[in-house]
């Protein structure tokens, strides 16, 4: 039975708005999920954090003629229970007969597809002289940058879902963009950069050693390279090569703001088995750590390091997922490991791939054509473009 197929309840059941469950989280209020979605689908991705209580009990198990009373038993009767599927309808109906057991419940409503349209903006308190602001995407950790300068404006690493919030942000702010920039070929969402060039004008920028991987794109675009720079009103973008995560992975500069991409998070270091796979992770390695040696921990102490995703377990300072780098050499023990010992360690436990980071690389190059309602599909789930967390961070 498809989620299309059920009834509507017989009693009236309120929902709630994907961005107010995120404000109860963030606020540390004790929430309780029953996640109506298959067990695999749950265990790939779910709404997690320390305040959250994710309870799975598939929809089907509701549609017997004879409900099993013992499905009830994990599901606590003296708390608001949210109750949440994929899209928003098997949700309602299990939230339904909830009620007219005289549970307090809700539904979240458009599901975990409504939770993956959560897109929240925040700005960066640093030196530049520039309004900077990361967006953060709960649903699977990706983080953009809106560089704001006079009445220009530059957007890093944009997902394609969020064009038009770029541009809205950019103009409140009194300015137009003037370029989308990509540190690397994505492995996990849909990149932005096309999409913002053709609706807005901007100028559509690519790494050259990304751009050699294959990219086909149907519209023009320019290429940097290492030691390049991109004016942005009254401030210069400089360009470095940061090689490790994929070959094109590229870092960009603005003031004492590095936005580091995939290489470097607040809480591990890249993943180095994306484009050449299990064979080519060794090589991978090796560039990444001679690439955070060399030139990520060759900047200033007071840099600070604005990555590409954020983890589940991450904790926002100042309401930003940033750390100053002579924190993270502190911290992270994969920053003081030798060569050998730092390879070793990031083969030993890399997490699943990211769901459909096949397809998503082919996108992004160009090289397939995605709608807009597949590619939104294609990036739901946990990201995984980083090295296990475990161990990577001293406690």
């Amino acid at each position: 039975m498809s989620e299309q197929e059920f009834p509507e309840p017989d009693v009236e059941v309120e929902s709630i708005e994907p961005d107010r469950l995120k404000e109860r989280i963030d606020r540390g209020e004790e929430v309780f999920l029953l996640d109506t979605r298959a067990a695999e689908e749950f265990d790939e991705w779910h709404i997690d954090g320390s305040n959250v209580t994710a309870h799975n009990v598939p929809y089907f198990e509701f549609l017997l003629g004879d409900v099993d009373e013992e499905i009830f038993e994990g599901i606590p009767d003296d708390r608001e229970i949210v109750v949440l599927c994929a899209k928003g309808d098997s949700s309602e109906y299990v939230a339904g007969l909830l009620k007219e057991r005289g549970y307090e419940v809700s539904h979240l409503a458009r599901g975990m597809n409504g939770w993956a349209g959560v897109y929240e903006y925040h700005e960066l308190d640093t030196d530049a002289d520039a309004t900077i602001a990361q967006y953060q995407r709960p649903s699977s950790g990706c983080l953009a940058y809106l560089v704001v300068s006079g009445n220009e404006a530059a957007v890093i690493d944009p997902l394609r879902a969020f064009a038009g919030t770029y541009q809205q942000d950019a103009r409140a702010l009194g300015a137009e963009l003037t370029y989308a920039l990509d540190t690397h070929v994505h492995a996990d969402h849909v990149s932005g950069v096309r999409t913002v060039a053709e609706e807005f004008g901007a100028t559509a920028i690519v790494p050259k050693p990304a751009a050699e991987r294959g990219v086909e794109y149907d519209i023009n675009y320019e290429t940097v390279a290492n030691g390049d720079s991109i004016t942005v009103g009254e401030s210069d973008i400089e360009v470095l090569h940061t090689p490790g995560h994929t070959s094109g992975m590229t870092s960009y500069r603005v003031d004492n703001v590095l936005f580091a991409g995939d290489g470097l998070f607040t809480e591990s270091v890249a993943r180095p088995d994306l484009e050449e796979g299990a064979e080519g992770a060794a090589d991978a390695a090796s560039e990444l750590y001679d690439t955070l040696q060399n030139t990520i921990l060759e900047l200033p102490d007071d840099t600070i390091v604005a990555p590409g995703h954020f983890s589940d377990s991450a904790k926002a300072e100042n309401g930003t997922h940033t750390s100053r780098l002579v924190d993270l050499e502190g911290s992270m023990d994969a920053l003081g490991m030798g060569h050998e010992e730092f390879i070793e360690f990031i083969r030993s436990d890399m997490p699943p791939r990211p769901s459909n980071y096949e397809e998503i690389i082919a996108t992004n190059l160009g090289q397939r054509e995605t709608s807009d309602e597949r590619a939104f599909e294609l990036e739901q789930g946990p990201n995984n473009c980083a090295a296990s967390q475990d161990a990577l961070t001293d406690d």
